[in-house]
Order: structure tokens, then C-alpha cells, then sequence
């Protein structure tokens, strides 16, 4: 694992605002768009955000991170989605996944 990569996954996490929610997806990117105009390099994806949060990510808010459904990682979604819903993130009416329109969270917006 790239300790820089790593690195950036987890300050991004760490700045996810309790009450809001990104995706493995969109951290990729803007991890990826944050360590290019730095390096001039892209790297990561996804699946590289998800080994990250697994070997690393239990000193962030790690269930702010869902995936492009809205679901929590899934050997831990009973209590992520308990600190979701004590943070006040949206979910979806059955209560399963968050709900995206309303709690995906760019780092620009605030």
C-alpha cells in the first residue's frame, strides 16, 4: 500500500462532516485529483479507498464511507448505520443505505 495514498484517503475521511456521507468512488477521486496536481500522477480507485479503510481506517469516522448504493461495509453495517443515524445522516426510508442526494459531502462544499 502507498503510505502517501494512504495517507490522503484518511485526512479526507477524517473531514467528512458527521451528518454526511461519501462514497469509495468519490474519495478515489478526489484523492486522485488532490495527489495529481500534486505528483502529476493519478493513482487509486475504489477498491484501493476500500484496502485502505480496512487496514487503516479505524482511527476515522470509517462509516461515513458507503458504496455507490448507499450501503455500509457489510461486516459492519448493523453498527455503521447505527452511528449513522445517531449523526442524523439521511437514509432511505426502509433504513438499509444512506441516502446519497442528501448526505454526499465534497470537500469544497463547506
Amino acid at each position: 500500500m502507498d503510505d502517501d495514498y494512504a495517507e490522503a484517503v484518511l485526512d479526507l475521511v477524517a473531514a467528512i462532516p458527521a451528518g454526511r456521507a461519501m462514497t469509495y468512488g468519490t474519495v478515489a477521486e478526489v484523492v486522485g485529483d488532490l495527489l495529481e496536481a500534486r505528483d502529476g500522477v493519478r493513482r487509486g480507485g475504489p477498491r484501493q479507498v476500500g484496502q485502505v479503510m480496512s487496514h487503516a481506517g479505524s482511527g476515522v469516522p470509517w462509516w461515513r464511507v458507503v458504496n455507490a448504493a448507499g450501503r455500509p461495509p457489510a461486516r459492519h453495517t448493523t453498527r455503521a448505520l447505527a452511528l449513522l443515524g445517531d449523526e442524523g445522516t439521511p437514509l432511505t426510508a426502509d433504513g438499509t443505505r444512506v441516502a446519497l442526494r442528501r448526505a454526499i459531502w465534497f470537500p469544497d462544499e463547506d
